[in-house]
């Protein structure tokens, strides 16, 4: 049998597709952009850090039996007077390790901010494709609705939707339940722009030949939206998710801050921000200053890895 009619192998197809990739457009704009390169070394720094957080942290410092109140605002890399333990970044108030604090803090914080932007992009995935692919009044009553919410400020929107979630939640599973009211609430507060960049895509991609020759050939409406509309819509869904991821970081951190966030018993960097920031003048700056610093350069190098993401992928710039 000759080479020429011999398959060819997965290993050499997978081969195949990681030199185009690494040929193509995307990843050279990647390698000569120093900004998307170190906005994306910092994020997967950061990222990294906060899943192996039970590894690399020096203690658990939400393990009451792990704590010394002793060690209360023990400074950076300062023995305490009393028990003689020294702390990089320092202890809080309550004797906790504050680089223990971020990286388990920072896990609540990416884990509420991520799975809100999934849920804002599902549900305003769905809401622009119906919206734009059947018109008339279901597209009237869903750009209204979008509208609407577009007046208030997201942060206002996801505020009253927490407080009306936690009004319907039992008092004793409040504290359980949350995390998931604040993602709930940040998801809700965070669909519009979805829904309008999807909407505005099925609107010019249903009239095309292509959609029409599907439903020529029997497709269903929802097959057509999903294999067909969709893909066309996913670069632009995709730097829309990206920049909400960190807004999304910012919402959860301002809502705890503002108390109304993560339970004291899973605080978030937002929750640290709030504690350190009763201790500011105090003389205890560090309590606040490692939170907030780790919060700016986890919310700006996302920002800045979604604006190169949104000018990579317009075909205008290329």
């Amino acid at each position: 049998m000759s080479d020429a009619s011999m398959p060819v192998s997965v290993e050499t197809k997978d081969k195949g597709r990681w030199t185009r990739f690494r040929e193509g457009d995307f990843f050279h704009s990647f390698k000569r952009s120093p900004v998307a390169l170190v906005s994306f070394a910092v994020v997967c720094l950061l990222v990294l850090s906060a899943v192996f957080a039970p590894v690399i942290a020096p203690t658990n410092p939400f393990d009451p039996a792990s704590l010394n109140l002793m060690d209360g605002f023990t400074p950076p890399m300062e023995p305490n007077a009393f028990t003689q333990n020294t702390f990089l970044l320092g202890a809080d108030n309550q004797g906790r390790d504050v680089l223990s604090t971020i990286l388990y803090g920072m896990r609540v914080s990416l884990f509420v901010g991520a799975s809100a932007v999934i849920f804002a992009m599902v549900l305003g995935i769905v809401l622009g494709l119906v919206s734009g692919y059947f018109g008339g009044w279901t597209e009237t009553v869903i750009m209204r609705i979008a509208d609407v919410q577009l007046t208030f400020p997201s942060i206002l929107v996801a505020m009253l939707i927490f407080g009306i979630a936690k009004g319907f939640t039992p008092v004793e599973y409040r504290d359980q339940m949350a995390i998931w009211v604040l993602i709930l609430a940040i998801g809700l507060s965070d669909w519009v722009q979805f829904a309008r960049v999807v909407r505005g895509v099925t609107l010019v991609e249903k009239n095309k030949d292509y959609v029409a020759a599907a439903r020529l050939i029997g497709r269903r409406p929802w097959a057509i939206m999903t294999r067909h509309i969709l893909p066309n819509s996913l670069s632009p869904v995709l730097v829309i998710a990206t920049i909400s991821l960190a807004l999304a970081i910012i919402a959860e951190a301002t809502l705890s801050f503002l108390g109304v966030g993560a339970p004291p018993t899973q605080p978030s960097l937002g929750t640290l921000i709030r504690i350190g920031q009763g201790f500011l003048f105090s003389g205890e700056w560090w309590i606040l200053f490692f939170p907030a610093c780790t919060l700016l350069a986890l919310a700006l190098s996302v920002n800045m890895l979604g604006d190169w993401l949104r000018d990579a992928l317009n075909p205008r710039l290329r």
